[in-house]
């Protein structure tokens, strides 16, 4: 069997493997490892479990407790449980193992049963600037997979950290590369790993996300709409909440365009434009449909166009339309609206204001990060040019 290019073995019990070819054997199941500190999770981490979950069959997510992120990194913006909690979440992800240990090591993955780890194309070090997953691709059990273009932590902390509207549409503001210029690089030059990039809508990309599910007969339609910025531990209990107030749920999240959300969030909300929450939310595992540009108001045609059973809200504010009326009018007249307690009143603002509060840690973390990866660079060019140097010596004794 091929995946991905790679082989995938077969590992008797004696730990010997063997190329998994005869028809018999490609049944078997291949098991995937994927590790990391899950701080702050965007799509960019979603679209790496993606991409690990499409080199196999089964992806076993590990992720590191506050701990061991402070000794090597610096402390996590957010704790454990909930980095925890976001990573289930995550519809590729089959099983979590709390507390997974920073450097990737065979014992590990003997231990959890798979096949191979998988990691994005950037690199990762230890606090004494070694690769995390040296062990692991000595031994030819390392897979690597694209890192998303045009987002990163870093980034979005830089958008936050500006609080002015013009990150969607102008990324010349000079706040704003004065910020990145601080934040992503250090004090000699430029790494490819943590400097900024925007991110490029496709529709490649909106299919790999989508679940590609209709509604089932019996299915009862459940619709929830909002900004779903930032897409949080918040969103994720009250999209479970909403998820479990039926047998078979088909849950569609109607997204509002970003002016619309300007509207009324005010500041430089939303955080992240409409093509980066559609990818937040139809990763999330609770959610079938994601509906991109949502009308404000939840009206007739909405509702009977997706055949809703069930309209669900938070205990967030609701903002009324432009003309001052209730969004959710017509679904309250039929009496098909409900009020979900997710008993978490997180919202996007708390963790903003947690980033913020954690700035100047932050900002130290990375260009903490950021020198050691340059040094990394350095030192394969150096390793590079060597070669070639010893190459050319010894094409020149050949002649």
């Amino acid at each position: 069997m091929i995946k991905n290019g790679h082989h995938a073995t077969e590992r008797d019990e004696a730990g010997c493997s063997e190329p998994v070819h005869s028809p018999e054997k490609r049944k078997r199941v291949v098991r995937l490892w994927c590790d990391g500190c899950y701080d702050m999770v965007h799509y960019g981490h979603s679209n790496q479990l993606r991409q690990a979950k499409g080199m196999g069959d089964y992806l076993i997510a590990g992720v590191h407790t506050d701990e061991e992120i402070s000794k090597h990194k610096g402390p996590p913006v957010f704790t454990q449980e909930e980095r925890y909690k976001m990573v289930r979440a995550i519809k590729w992800v089959d099983e979590i193992v709390e507390g997974a240990p920073y450097v990737t090591t065979l014992e590990t993955l003997d231990k959890y049963n798979c096949d191979f780890c998988v990691h994005g194309d950037d690199i990762t070090l230890t606090v004494d600037g070694k690769d995390t997953y040296e062990e692991v691709k000595r031994a030819g059990r390392y897979r690597e997979c694209k890192r998303t273009q045009g987002v990163s932590t870093t980034d979005l902390v830089g958008r936050m950290l500006l609080m002015t509207k013009s990150h969607h549409s102008n990324m010349d503001n000079p706040d704003y590369q004065q910020h990145t210029d601080n934040f992503g690089k250090g004090p000699k030059g430029h790494s490819p790993w943590t400097g900024v990039s925007q991110f490029l809508q496709t529709s490649q990309k909106i299919i790999q996300f989508a679940s590609g599910k209709e509604p089932q007969p019996g299915d009862t339609i459940i619709y929830v709409a909002g900004a779903f910025d930032l897409f949080h531990i918040g969103h994720v209990d009250f999209l479970e909440m909403v998820y479990k107030q039926a047998e078979k749920p088909y849950v569609i999240v109607g997204l509002h365009f970003d002016q619309e959300v300007n509207r009324y969030k005010g500041k430089n909300y939303p955080i992240m434009n409409i093509h980066e929450r559609t990818l937040s939310v139809l990763a999330c595992r609770y959610v079938s449909e994601v509906v991109i540009g949502a009308p404000y108001a939840v009206g007739k045609d909405l509702l009977d166009h997706f055949k809703v059973d069930l309209v669900c809200h938070g205990k967030t504010e609701v903002f009324p339309d432009k003309d001052g009326s209730d969004p959710y009018a017509e679904p309250k007249k039929r009496g098909v609206f409900k009020t979900i307690d997710s008993g978490n009143n997180l919202t996007t603002d708390d963790i903003v204001q947690r980033i913020i509060e954690n700035r100047l840690q932050f900002e130290a973390r990375n260009q903490k990060k950021e020198a050691k990866e340059i040094a990394v660079m350095e030192a394969m060019k150096k390793r590079e040019q060597q070669e070639q140097q010893i190459e050319a010596a010894a094409a020149q004794t050949a002649h």
